[in-house]
């Protein structure tokens, strides 16, 4: 039997850490990592799942969904509430929102400040 992985943690190269993870703790409500400083940001949920901003020098941010600067990474949250209302709460806190929304009712597709990618679904 092969060992099982447990996530623990994701990190996200960007050029302002504490500008993200203010945008995802407003967005999740995962509290802010005691240890944060201006090059590297987290944020912990309650069962200790870390979501980490690091600095980068010359970041580029993802072109979605045209590869010349390939999205590298997408996460997706489930939201509570329907897709129309917590896409209107996270365009007011910064996201934006592509053109292309490949699928239909079922999931928009939203960026982060920083320009990464990141699916809202129902389910």
């Amino acid at each position: 039997m092969s060992p099982q992985l447990e996530l623990v943690a994701i990190t996200l190269d960007c050029p302002d850490p504490p500008a993200l993870a203010a945008f995802y703790q407003q967005a999740t409500g995962f509290e802010p990592h005691p240890k944060s400083d201006a090059d590297f940001a987290g944020l912990t949920r309650a069962d200790g799942l870390f979501i980490g901003f690091q600095r980068v020098a010359d970041h580029r941010a993802p072109s979605w969904p045209d590869q010349a600067v390939p999205q590298q990474l997408h996460l997706c949250f489930k939201v509570a509430d329907g897709l129309d209302e917590a896409e209107a709460r996270l365009l007011a806190l910064g996201a934006g929102k592509p053109d292309h929304q490949p699928h239909g009712d079922r999931a928009r597709v939203l960026t982060d400040p920083a320009g990464h990618p990141f699916c809202i679904v129902t389910r």
